[in-house]
């Protein structure tokens, strides 16, 4: 059974840094892409980055580029998303997937960890 457990949200500051972590289990995680999407509230999901199986290729959507650093750690099956430079706009739910994906095609997400930037 795929499992992915998101953590590491929380209440932020306008212009701070969070670091988001994803613990995945059930597959073998090395076998896949993996991808962060969120959601704002009353707004559909929102593909935020994506990276290769070693993790040496992340891609990132056009507007997130320079202020969020996806990484993996394959030795202990886990995803992150670094937050840099947050603002309200980054308010939202946020959730790792399973592959190369970009929203509501993506198989398998975890329950999400919320993001909550102040002003």
């Amino acid at each position: 059974e795929v499992r992915l457990v998101e953590s590491g949200g929380g209440l932020v500051q306008s212009g701070g840094s969070l670091r988001l972590s994803c613990a995945a289990s059930g597959f073998t995680f090395s076998d896949y892409f993996m991808t962060w999407v969120r959601q704002a509230p009353g707004k559909r999901l929102d593909w935020v980055a994506s990276i290769n199986y070693d993790g040496e290729i992340p891609y990132y959507e056009a507007s997130k580029k320079g202020r969020f650093t996806v990484s993996r750690d394959n030795t202990k099956n886990t995803l992150y998303l670094q937050l840099h430079s947050a603002t309200t706009e980054d308010t939202a739910m946020y959730y790792c997937a399973q592959g190369d994906c970009s929203g509501a095609n993506c198989r398998y997400r975890g329950q999400g960890t919320q993001v909550t930037v102040s002003s």
